[in-house]
């Protein structure tokens, strides 16, 4: 009996992201750039370029992924503040306390923002003709 997609969640979305998962590319790829030998000593600027392209369809393996959600400064600030007012607001003067309550409320807008704001997540890729890609956005692949 065939399986469904939607019988296997695991394989939907980011998370069929993972290690040592097989993926395909669902476009096609152009890299152009300065080569750098791997393990060597870095070569002169401008002593070389080169030009690769990846077609869609080709498939690997996922050797690493990494997630970010890049932070605001108000972000990190009401994560400072958030957790000094957790840790320490019941030790503190009522009135400075307060005003701390009063500073995490007004970076709360900022920091519901961040949690909704989607994840960015870059994979390595080790291919099946021997390249790597590293780096890459997830949402050039797809599960293989």
């Amino acid at each position: 009996m065939a399986t469904r997609a939607a019988d296997h969640p695991e394989d939907e979305g980011p998370t069929m992201l993972k290690e040592g998962r097989r993926v395909r590319l669902t476009v096609d790829l152009r890299l152009a750039g300065e080569v750098v030998p791997a393990g060597g000593p870095p070569a002169e600027p401008g002593a070389g370029a080169g030009f690769l392209a990846l077609a869609a369809g080709a498939e690997g393996t996922v050797e690493r992924v990494d997630e970010d959600r890049p932070q605001s400064p108000e972000v990190r600030e009401y994560e400072r503040l958030k957790s000094l007012l957790d840790d320490f607001g019941h030790q503190m003067p009522p009135a400075s306390g307060r005003q701390l309550e009063e500073r995490v409320a007004a970076l709360e807008p900022a920091w519901t923002a961040h949690l909704e704001r989607k994840l960015r997540t870059a994979v390595r890729v080790r291919f099946d003709n021997g390249f790597v890609l590293d780096d890459a956005p997830g949402d050039l692949f797809a599960p293989a």
